[in-house]
């Protein structure tokens, strides 16, 4: 492994701390782990496995009633309304 340095806006810098603290690891392996993904073209730029990943996902979630739980005003019949598979609509 080969020691270099890099300059990071201010911004930049604390958006690698932040994702480095949440993942638990240090701001070196955090770059290190960006730089990989970004050199193998698999990171979410990739915008064929970011639609599949969508893809696969629909439908996870069945049972919107608990999760769409409102008062009754306009805003709550919009989002009920919303919520209800297309068929029922």
């Amino acid at each position: 492994m080969r020691r270099t340095n890099i300059y990071l806006g201010d911004e930049q810098s604390a958006a690698v701390e932040d994702a480095a603290r949440a993942r638990g690891i240090s701001r070196a392996e955090l770059i290190r782990q960006l730089i990989d993904t970004g050199l193998s073209g698999s990171g979410s730029a990739d915008l064929e496995t970011d639609l599949s990943a969508i893809d696969e996902s629909f439908g996870a979630v069945s049972d919107f009633g608990s999760l769409l739980a409102r008062r009754d005003d306009d805003r709550a019949r919009h989002l009920d309304r919303i919520g209800q598979p297309a068929q029922t609509r």
